[in-house]
């Protein structure tokens, strides 16, 4: 293990070392979890963002491949789909939120 001396405001130690009691762990300890989480957080959003990259990619040509369908054969691939019953925890709200995103989303593409 390696050996790192920082200077800390005093303000934010009295933070750090708050956090740390009330996980109940050493400063040592919760510095090192907390550090690892940001690491760890700023690796996976790069990976995610190149990943879905590649799935935008593959589903644009998957797509592609497909050409197109008349509105005639959707209306009749809609009206054959099984109904199926939402989840209890998919409220109109979360509906709502969802659906806003995805607006939002579209609109910055």
């Amino acid at each position: 293990m390696s050996r790192l001396t920082v200077r800390l405001p005093e303000t934010l130690h009295y933070q750090l070392v708050r956090l740390a009691q009330s996980e109940g762990v050493s400063l040592n300890q919760y510095i090192v979890y907390a550090l690892t989480r940001q690491v760890t957080s700023a690796y996976t959003v790069e990976a995610l963002s190149e990943t879905a990259d590649r799935q935008k990619e593959s589903f644009n040509t998957l797509l592609q491949s497909l050409g197109q369908a008349s509105d005639t054969e959707i209306e009749l691939l809609m009206a054959e789909r099984e109904p199926v019953e939402p989840e209890e925890s998919l409220t109109s709200e979360v509906i709502s939120r969802l659906q806003e995103r995805m607006s939002n989303k579209k609109l910055l593409s």
